[in-house]
């Protein structure tokens, strides 16, 4: 995940919320052993409280459009939303929740969560470094005074524990997804 998010100043835990102009969620998974896939999701929302002076990151949560799903093949792209995969009709977002973060490193965490996915939540840990807060520097309405964190976070799971097995058994689509 890389996220563009924004609070105003101040010195006690701000809550931020993603600007979805400045956020990605990305992922990556084998295609019939040939190569990985990258795919995005366009529309994300989310927010999270962070205090600068201690390092704690709280109150993650984050919502995907799974109908936004975007891998640059249009055949592909519709397969996805459909039944077989993110079957985005029954279920429209995938939700992370933070359920903690622990500091690793001057500026390294791993947030556990929970993702919900196909109606099911299982946990995943995302290994997240937290890149720069600081006033936004170009003079950009709704930006404009803003304090702006950066965030990069990636993790994994297996598609086939939230129940989306098509093609894990022929090897034809990868089990594991990288999320970036």
């Amino acid at each position: 995940f890389v996220l563009g998010a924004s609070a105003p100043a101040r010195a006690a835990p701000a809550k931020y919320t993603l600007d979805p102009e400045h956020t990605s969620v990305g992922f990556l998974v084998h295609h019939v052993g040939y190569a990985k896939v990258l795919g995005l999701f366009r529309k994300v929302a989310g927010t999270y409280r962070f205090d600068d002076a201690t390092g704690a990151l709280t109150e993650l949560r984050i919502e995907i459009d799974a109908a936004s799903v975007y891998t640059a093949h249009d055949e592909r792209d519709e397969h996805l939303r459909g039944r077989d995969c993110l079957d985005a009709k029954r279920f429209p977002k995938l939700v992370y929740t933070a359920t903690s973060a622990r500091r690793t490193g001057e500026r390294t965490y791993v947030v556990d969560g929970q993702l919900e996915l196909l109606g099911q939540r299982r946990p995943v840990s995302l290994q997240a470094t937290w890149n720069k807060s600081e006033p936004y520097p170009l003079r950009l309405a709704p930006l404009q005074r803003a304090v702006v964190m950066g965030v990069s976070a990636r993790g994994s799971f297996r598609r086939s524990a939230f129940g989306m097995n098509y093609a894990v058994e022929n090897g034809w689509v990868g089990d594991e997804i990288e999320l970036i």
